[in-house]
């Protein structure tokens, strides 16, 4: 039976996930974005070749994206408790978050640029154009279109591990599925909060495309 006292847990849980959501993203981009832009810079065919710099960085991200993230949960939970004061919660849930995602990110960050049209680099940089001035004003704007696509990826990506978190206690939706659904045999409950997690990767799917469309039109026009 849902009362009101489930229906309040469940909109808080909701706010919870955003929360979560929204700003380990901000974080993970945040740290991905640069790591993403060095690894296109710093590549064999890049603006500033660096074998050694690109080697370090591809390997670290690939090492940290090769962990599974309720394993990653675990095994930084002193760390986190170190950062937020304690290990389980909606807030602490962020650092885990961030730090998982922002390898992801940096590949998409990586693969969005690698689509932008060598010609328009290769012809900036026969103006004179410097490496930062040719990140900033070409490689950046020309992948914004894909940029957003990718970032909307994150987002359903992060949301889907923020549930995950739900069982050590992470908060939010994820957190109310296992508490009642699984722990509980409420089943109508975590359907609930099944049903709202898929509505939020939707909104967010459709929201990303959306805008991305708008400025592949913007781009087209110009």
């Amino acid at each position: 039976m849902i009362d009101n006292v489930i229906v309040t847990m469940i909109i808080e849980g909701t706010i919870d996930t955003l929360y979560m959501t929204l700003f380990s993203t901000f974080f993970a981009y945040l740290f991905g974005v640069p790591i993403g832009i060095a690894l296109i810079v710093t590549a064999k065919d890049g603006l500033s070749p660096n074998k050694t710099v690109y080697k370090i960085l591809d390997v670290l991200v690939n090492i940290i994206r090769s962990i599974p993230f309720l394993i990653l949960l675990i095994l930084i939970m002193p760390v986190t408790k170190f950062i937020v004061g304690r290990s389980y919660g909606s807030t602490a849930t962020i650092v885990p978050l961030a730090l998982a995602a922002a390898p992801f990110v940096a590949r998409l960050v990586e693969s969005s640029l690698q689509e932008v049209d060598k010609g328009v680099i290769e012809a900036a940089s026969s103006m004179g154009a410097g490496t930062f001035t040719i990140i900033r004003k070409v490689l950046l704007v020309e992948a914004r279109a894909s940029l957003i696509v990718g970032a909307t990826i994150a987002l359903g990506t992060i949301l889907g591990y923020s549930a995950m978190a739900g069982i050590v206690g992470g908060g939010g939706l994820g957190d109310i599925a296992m508490r009642y659904g699984y722990y509980r045999y409420e089943t109508g409950i975590m359907l609930v909060a099944v049903v709202l997690l898929v509505v939020l990767v939707q909104i967010m799917q459709y929201s990303g495309m959306r805008i991305s469309k708008k400025w592949n039109r913007k781009l087209t026009n110009q």
